[in-house]
């Protein structure tokens, strides 16, 4: 596998992670609009961009490839997770 197919391959590993913590991040801001005033959509974005992608990590490392369930439905409890620490929990600013 030459550089250009690692970057492709890591490109496609990580956009799920990327589209979810994206997407949720938004999704959150408008539901919780007054809660969530002072929280940035960008940090809210970040945050769980991470959280979603070291699950993933974690669910390559544990079975050992990518693309099961049990992966996809940590990534989602994980971003869910940082959402709230991030923007209600102890990390809220």
């Amino acid at each position: 596998m030459g550089p250009i197919d690692a970057f492709w391959h890591l490109l496609n590993f990580f956009a799920p992670a990327v589209g979810v913590g994206l997407l949720t991040a938004a999704f959150a801001k408008l539901l919780w609009r007054r809660e969530l005033k002072s929280a940035r959509w960008t940090r809210l974005a970040l945050w769980a961009t991470a959280g979603c992608a070291v699950a993933l990590v974690a669910g390559m490392i544990v079975f050992g490839h990518d693309g099961k369930m049990a992966t996809w439905a940590a990534m989602v409890c994980a971003c869910g997770l940082t959402l709230w620490v991030v923007g209600f929990g102890p990390l809220k600013r």
